[in-house]
């Protein structure tokens, strides 16, 4: 039976076993990632109690996150990308464990000193990030068949979703109450678990560049391929740009303790209900594709999300503000969806490790910068104000990109 993008079958990926063990240990890998991330924002606000401190934390990882990224796809492209993801695993493994240990022995430390030690292990897991974006990405395009790429984008973003939906609520919940110690503990068992499934999945070999050529002139490939294909480049700098003033989620311990007073219970709910809204947008999607007119739903759903975060830092009751942040969710699934979609088919296989590595760069790096973002501005305009700038900011871009990229307006897959 043959597939296309906008198959009937909406269930076909999930037919083939090894694409199921990927997505189960991506799931897993991601709830321990974004379980630690509310863990460690919580505990660093309650150290120093200023939102610049939360932002220093996204700024510890992308700065080693982006001196490595480009390297990090020349690697996925010419060796073992399975290996690439068990090694970038098992460094996430044991950094959980040096956060559990610093959090338990050197709490006094961090109150006098400030908490130096957890940004340092948080630029390792940065390095590890690094790595394991390209290799992951490219090795998951290798268990389907291209006709299966949007249904296999699809799944994809439903399984992050329920991740970061459960994983930043369960974060807040074991935290607030079973204490920090059991909520590393639970990091550590869901990131073993993770390394466990990936190593089940058959390794496959991939088709390699015959083209002589420098290390970097490897490295400096994926650039070129991007910044050549307007489509590619369109797409990625909308969600880039969207992402770095639009993003919310670094200030949100701030929302949590001194606008909502709910405590680490409802900063896991606040985390979570963005990915809320991105997975009901996701099983929508998976009966009704979006790519027959993808480039006007990915303008239009960037254009509704920035509107969501100018709507967020308004809001003043604490259930609203989380309605709105699951339509933001909502919102911004389409665009991550079409995206991921039109790397799939643009890449040929020798590049998807260097152009996932650029795509790392401008999309990856921007969740962090952003978070660095709203620390500065909240820092100097306020929390409210910055909030709201942010999301002015994201659908200023959406009437530029519409300007000067009709080609992407037009896009249908």
């Amino acid at each position: 039976m043959e597939f296309n993008l906008n198959s009937k079958d909406a269930y076909a990926v999930l037919r083939i076993r090894d694409f199921r063990r990927f997505l189960s240990a991506r799931f897993l890998l991601t709830f321990a990632v974004q379980m630690q991330s509310v863990i460690i924002g919580w505990q660093v606000y309650a150290l120093t109690g200023d939102p610049l401190s939360l932002g220093l934390i996204g700024l510890s990882e992308v700065v080693p996150f982006l001196s490595i990224a480009l390297y990090a796809g020349h690697m996925a492209d010419k060796f073992n990308r399975k290996k690439i993801i068990l090694i970038s695993e098992s460094v996430y493994f044991f950094c959980a464990v040096a956060l559990l240990v610093i959090s338990v022995f050197y709490t006094d430390l961090m109150k006098q000193s400030g908490p130096w030690p957890i940004y340092l292990t948080i630029m390792i897991t940065g390095f590890a990030r690094g790595f394991i974006f390209p290799a992951m990405n490219a090795f998951g395009t290798q268990l389907v068949n291209k006709e299966l790429f949007g249904n296999a984008s699809t799944w994809g973003s439903i399984t992050w979703h329920t991740a970061a939906v459960s994983g930043p609520a369960i974060g807040g919940l074991v935290y607030g109450f079973l204490g920090m110690e059991s909520a590393y503990f639970t990091v550590i068992a869901f990131t073993a678990f993770s390394f466990i499934y990936f190593s089940l999945i058959k390794n496959r070999v991939f088709t390699r560049s015959n083209i002589e050529e420098s290390v970097w002139q490897s490295l400096t490939a994926g650039v070129r391929f991007v910044f050549n294909n307007r489509i590619l480049l369109s797409a990625i700098s909308l969600d880039m740009f969207a992402v770095l003033f639009g993003g919310a989620v670094a200030v949100l311990p701030v929302f949590a303790a001194e606008v909502f007073h709910v405590g680490a219970e409802g900063l896991g709910i606040l985390r979570a209900a963005p990915a809320a809204g991105s997975i009901i947008m996701s099983f929508i999607l998976v009966y009704n594709p979006p790519f027959d007119a993808a480039g006007r739903n990915l303008l239009l759903c960037v254009f509704g999300f920035g509107l969501t975060i100018i709507a967020f830092a308004l809001a003043e009751n604490f259930y609203l503000a989380v309605i709105i942040l699951a339509f933001s969710g909502l919102f911004d699934n389409v665009s991550v969806i079409i995206r991921g979609t039109i790397i799939q088919i643009y890449t040929p296989d020798e590049m998807r490790g260097r152009v996932s590595s650029v795509n790392s760069i401008f999309i990856g790096s921007s969740n962090e910068l952003g978070s660095f973002e709203s620390g500065v501005a909240a820092r100097l305009m306020g929390l409210i104000p910055s909030v709201i700038f942010g999301g002015t900011m994201t659908l200023a871009v959406v009437f530029m990109v519409n300007r000067i990229a009709p080609g992407l307006r037009r896009l249908r897959l």
